[in-house]
């Protein structure tokens, strides 16, 4: 585990942080990544402050706001993080059962074989899962994996190694199917502030054809043209930037890192060999730290990975990429994505140094 002299550094001490480390680091952050901060200034009027108080703290700190921005040159990722915000520490919420609980009662997964369709080739399973095809298709080859435990939030290790393998048995059978689909996604959205519109547990796979799907394809595209400029491998230096900086460690094998550049709160973002038993076991490790010591209650998952077969694009040193956010708060009606993630740059809460000490004190 790395390890930080200034154990209570954070986002806004980031110009600092990078200053002080040996050249050769510092060489590498600054090949990746920049930095801009800048403060943001207002007045809050008399008969506002009282609720600035309560809600903030002090007047000042709402009038003089910090902003960071992080962004990473080669793949085109950039995130704001606003002082006000990123100040308040990251606590865990309780779970409300209410919340999802009374939709299970008349649950139409209960008994996936009458309720939900099959796939062409047919239904896989193991103890904790169940193949079924996706009613409303986004691509040719699209399935859902039903959790044999409703609740969508009592996964465990054992299931969750049990629910990547049978993402990778279902992709080896379409791709059997449909040798043209090759290009493999797996995605988890748990509840519906990530877009999940069906409370019963479940992820989904999908084989795109021709070519992968377009951020995908252009991850691979500026990889290979990092690697072709720098003769380096870009999740080599990326492992390499955020270890130095204290927001990474390795989990079974796996890379684990506290993105610098989160599309939403709290992304970490694995990079693993394969889609093997040790993957999902980093999975199982970050969602039940996110789940029991931040509090989340809903989050979504995406697995990266290379094309199954032969492909006519340089996937050269392409590994699994697994990005993982926090989707905030299921009884607020205010969505955590408006207009400056849909087509700007995404403006986060969550201090990265903050959400990795949360998740690795105490080992």
């Amino acid at each position: 585990m790395a390890t930080n002299e200034n154990t209570e550094q954070g986002i806004f001490d980031l110009i600092d942080v990078v200053t002080a480390l040996p050249a050769a680091k510092r060489r590498l952050f600054d090949r990746i990544y920049d930095v801009e901060i800048a403060d943001a200034h207002l007045k809050v009027p008399q008969a506002m402050a009282p609720w600035v108080e309560r809600t903030f703290g002090v007047v000042s700190s709402v009038e003089t706001q910090r902003i960071v921005r992080v962004s990473n040159k080669v793949i085109g990722e950039g995130t704001l993080f606003n002082g006000l915000r990123a100040r308040r520490p990251v606590r865990p919420t309780l779970r409300a059962e209410a919340d999802f609980s009374a939709e299970l009662v008349d649950d139409a997964w209960a008994d996936p074989l009458r309720n939900t369709p099959e796939d062409p080739f047919g239904r896989l399973s193991n103890d904790h899962a169940i193949t079924a095809a996706n009613v409303a298709k986004y691509d040719a080859l699209h399935s859902i994996l039903v959790f044999k435990e409703p609740d969508p939030l009592a996964f465990t290790e054992e299931s969750v190694v049990a629910q990547v393998r049978l993402a990778s048995e279902w992709l080896a059978t379409a791709h059997a199917h449909d040798p043209r689909a090759a290009y493999p996604y797996l995605m988890w959205n748990c509840l519906w502030r990530s877009g999940g519109s069906i409370v019963h547990g479940h992820s989904q796979v999908s084989l795109a054809r021709g070519r992968h799907y377009a951020k995908i394809e252009r991850l691979r595209s500026d990889t290979a043209a990092y690697r072709s400029q720098h003769d380096a491998n870009l999740f080599d230096d990326l492992w390499a930037v955020h270890q130095s900086l204290g927001l990474a460690q390795e989990v079974t094998g796996v890379r684990v890192l506290v993105h610098l550049t989160p599309l939403k709160e709290k992304e970490v973002v694995l990079v693993a060999p394969a889609l093997d038993d040790r993957a999902a076991f980093a999975i199982y490790w970050t969602l039940s730290r996110f789940r029991d010591r931040l509090g989340v209650r809903s989050f979504n998952m995406g697995a990266l990975m290379p094309p199954l077969g032969v492909a006519s694009e340089d996937w050269t040193g392409f590994p699994v990429v697994i990005r993982i956010v926090d989707r905030g708060d299921l009884s607020t009606r205010t969505s955590d994505i408006g207009g400056m993630e849909m087509f700007a740059e995404p403006v986060v809460a969550a201090d990265p140094f903050q959400v990795y000490r949360a998740l690795t004190e105490d080992g």
